[in-house]
């Protein structure tokens, strides 16, 4: 199974303010026992909302915000792609993240089989022809 860490933004993070040396090596050193583990396939940290944009869809027509957008605990400042054979597992990883403070939200990500007879095996193989293309980029 795939899981999606989302690191929610802080006022820090907002701000554009940086991890310390310190903090960079200790998660490089946690980053080191995911990948030891064979669990990161993935993991960066986000630029402030100020520098990002959200495109709103109604009716089918695109309507485009740039940010900064206001503050909220909702907001996204980095993500980890792991692989992992259950949620309790990448709990257990998780919680030896090298935060002071913050929240982090585990979300597992959609397999193939999770979408059932409407994902055909035709769209099955486009999308794994596209992820193959992708890896060659």
């Amino acid at each position: 199974m795939r899981f999606m860490v989302i690191v929610k933004a802080t006022r820090d993070t907002e701000a554009g303010v940086l991890p310390t040396t310190e903090e960079f090596a200790a998660m490089g050193r946690f980053n080191e026992g995911l990948a030891k583990a064979g669990m990161m396939e993935a993991g960066e940290g986000l630029h402030p909302t100020a520098k990002g944009a959200r495109i709103a869809f109604s009716e089918g027509k695109p309507s485009v915000a740039r940010g900064p957008f206001d503050f909220t605990s909702e907001l996204a400042a980095g993500f980890w792609m792991i692989k992992a054979g259950s949620l309790d597992e990448v709990i257990e990883h998780m919680q030896q993240a090298p935060f002071p403070s913050g929240e982090i939200e585990i979300r597992q990500v959609y397999a193939p089989e999770d979408f059932g007879e409407s994902f055909t095996s035709e769209l099955r193989e486009r999308v794994e022809r596209l992820r193959a293309q992708a890896a060659k980029s």
